[in-house]
């Protein structure tokens, strides 16, 4: 068949045709043949309805979305002149344009303040961040790459209910693309994901339902293919979904994708994390001290053949003592002590086996009452040991020692333990309810008048970063499709039960529901307005569900009502100890950038590389407006005239980790970076911004 296309295409006799055919057959050909194959659009434009309109950039009329875009030729009292496409010019009001960056034009982010909880001390502060969320990725290269230990993410599930947009436009069932449209769109961010997990230990958490499991399965394992993946099913609604023509749907998925040496670790669990109850995982577990399975025989083991000599009493048998390792086949003629019995590791059909542990080990084990006698059987009595793990749940205070048997062993108290293990792929946990009193019934106590459809439950998105942070007290969890800030709001949990310090960034858009944008945009208003953004996910959820979560208060100051039940139960009005920063991305004016006004909005992205702790180097003046040589906050520093640079070392908090150079030589800032002190991480910036943090120009492969 290629070769057919070869000669089709040389009798084209246009050359220009010819070669236009010949690189779209060339790329239908590099097409790969398995695995996930879907129309790759082109990436979505992003609408920056705050950027100013001026020549050269391309806009949108803000009403229409369906137009593609047009570039502004010039701008003259409000009107501005715009062209098309196809050439056609028109004066349009500056008021009826929004300017849009498409894929692959550059544009600068920076990151404004516009809120601030502080109530955790010194911990690094919680980020959460309203922005598109592929610029956001782009933007968290310079801050986190390699940096973040668990992503998780509940991205749309592309049910065709115009649960999310694509291009600016809402996608719903009758899209004939929309499986393309939600791949290109997961694909893109992915793949920014991917560089910002650190690639030792880590892991990507992604729920999802029936409607696209399939497809983001291979998605991800075209994307991480040497990670380890695994998709655990867990039921959220058990009466469940009414589905027409179909079974109702009780589950959704969680795809857990594992980086380096990352996997779930054991934790205490309840009962019901186990799909069949098993109760010897519940109390202390004594093995056998005869060996079975593999190497089980006397010859495979010749030094483990040896008698243990139990005597019986009016309380019971118990250990009198234990004899040597015999050689040869006359072991059965070997005369007990006085009123002992032998007890030899042979099987109950006369085989000669061997014990599991040597003698000297064994009689470590009775002294420690770490060994057991069974019913007595005399020379076929049963003995039993506890092997080093469970001997370090005794030692632990895990089942507290009450008491001793006749023959030594100890009697545990195991009422309060609660086993440590990793469950299995199967979970229906009553807390991980969506509809429950961690899901809906939670955000109501919290916003009592305002509604969120479909909110995780807090308690299910603790339990599935737990497995990977339990033992990372300093993590940093990423999630980038934040919705009501459930992610912000469980890792503040986990860091109760533990005194942990980690720290959430979150990011979330702004946009409003298809009915809302719908409602709005009948009573005039647009995207940008006021009106409008007071209604959008971030300011109308997300933020005041945070704040209410750390202050324990809604929106209106009542304490809320309820308790929390992670590990511990505790009242939700008392809050937490945490601190908290609410950002907005914003998208500079490359005048300002290159007039070098934009150092305040670049600011908070140099605080977040350096850990998002303690104050912030905010300006690049003093209170006089003259330029500053260096400055220093908390945790870092930024050398503006590398040569001051011994003055700056001089001026850094013994806690200073991070430092930021100012040059455009390469040769200036690696001889400042040797300067430095060997346990600082030196980051190069260069003088023109625009260098350093221009974003959105495709480079991502």
């Amino acid at each position: 068949m290629a070769d057919e296309l070869d000669v089709l295409l040389e009798k084209v006799a246009d050359p220009g045709l010819r070669a236009e055919l010949r690189a779209a057959v060339d790329k239908v050909r590099a097409k790969r043949n398995f695995g996930l194959v879907f129309e790759s659009h082109l990436p979505e434009r992003v609408r920056l309805p705050e950027y100013p309109v001026r020549r050269g950039t391309k806009v949108l009329r803000r009403a229409d979305k369906s137009n593609g875009p047009m570039k502004v030729e010039g701008v003259r009292r409000g009107q501005a002149t715009v062209v098309t496409d196809d050439g056609t010019s028109d004066t349009l009001p500056v008021d009826d344009l929004v300017v849009v960056a498409e894929f692959g034009e550059p544009v600068y982010p920076g990151l404004t303040g516009v809120g601030s909880i502080q109530r955790g001390g010194d911990k690094p502060a919680h980020v959460v961040i309203n922005a598109e969320n592929h610029h956001a990725l782009e933007m968290l290269q310079f801050t986190h790459a390699g940096k973040v230990d668990c992503i998780y993410i509940d991205p749309p599930y592309n049910t065709g209910a115009k649960d999310w947009k694509y291009d600016n436009n809402y996608v719903d069932g009758e899209d004939a693309y929309r499986h393309s449209k939600w791949l290109a769109f997961m694909e893109r961010r992915l793949v920014l994901a991917k560089q910002l997990l650190n690639p030792d230990n880590s892991v990507l958490i992604v729920t999802i339902d029936e409607k696209e499991y399939l497809r983001l399965g291979l998605l991800l394992q075209q994307t991480f293919p040497s990670s380890t993946q695994q998709m655990v099913s867990s039921v959220i609604n058990p009466k469940g979904a009414t589905r027409s023509n179909a079974f109702g749907r009780t589950d959704e998925y969680l795809f857990f994708v594992m980086n380096g040496s990352a996997s779930p670790g054991p934790l205490e669990l309840g009962p019901e994390w186990k799909v069949a109850r098993d109760t010897r995982s519940e109390n202390l577990r004594w093995a056998e001290l005869l060996r079975a399975g593999t190497n089980a025989r006397r010859d495979d083991r010749p030094n483990l053949f040896y008698p243990v000599f139990l005597r019986n009493t009016e309380h019971g048998p118990v250990f009198d003592s234990i004899g040597n390792v015999h050689i040869g086949p006359d072991w059965n003629e070997l005369v007990p002590p006085s009123e002992c019995v032998a007890v030899w590791p042979t099987r109950s059909d006369g085989s000669e086996g061997n014990w599991q542990v040597g003698p000297g080990a064994l009689a470590k084990l009775i002294d420690g009452g770490y060994a057991k006698i069974g019913t007595w059987r005399g020379g076929n009595t049963a003995i039993s040991y506890l092997k080093r793990g469970e001997q370090e749940k005794v030692e632990q205070g895990l089942f507290p020692v009450v008491g001793k048997r006749p023959d030594g062993s100890i009697v545990v108290d195991g009422s309060g333990y609660i086993p440590v293990f990793v469950p299995g792929t199967q979970w229906r946990i009553g807390a991980h309810e969506a509809g429950g009193p961690g899901g809906t019934g939670l955000l109501r106590s919290m916003l009592p008048e305002r509604r969120f459809p479909f909110p995780k439950s807090l308690y299910a998105t603790a339990d599935a970063i737990r497995f990977f942070v339990a033992d990372k007290p300093d993590a940093v969890i990423l999630d980038f499709f934040a919705g009501s800030g459930t992610t912000t709001h469980a890792v503040m949990g986990l860091n109760r039960q533990d005194g942990g310090r980690r720290q959430a960034i979150v990011v979330t858009n702004n946009e409003v529901s298809a009915d809302e944008a719908k409602s709005l945009t009948e009573r005039g208003f647009h995207d940008g307005d006021p009106e409008w953004e007071a209604l959008g996910i971030f300011e109308h959820i997300t933020r005041p569900r945070i704040t209410a979560a750390v202050t324990g208060l809604t929106p209106d100051g009542a304490p809320i009502n309820g308790d929390y039940k992670f590990t511990d139960e505790f009242p939700m009005a008392e809050g937490f100890e945490e601190n908290v920063e609410f950002m907005k991305l914003t998208y500079l004016d490359p005048v300002d950038v290159e007039l070098d006004r934009a150092f305040a909005a670049v600011a908070p992205m140099l605080w977040l590389r350096a850990g998002g702790q303690g104050s912030t180097v905010a300006e690049r003046t003093d209170a006089g407006g003259d330029l500053l040589q260096f400055a220093v906050a908390d945790r870092y520093g930024v050398l503006f005239d590398p040569d001051r640079w011994r003055d700056f070392v001089a001026a850094l908090p013994a806690e200073a980790r991070t430092v930021f150079v100012v040059t455009d030589s390469a040769a200036v800032f690696a001889g400042v970076a040797e300067s430095l002190p060997a346990d600082l991480a030196v980051v190069r910036l260069y003088e023109n911004y625009l260098t350093t943090f221009a974003i959105n120009q495709g480079r991502v492969s």
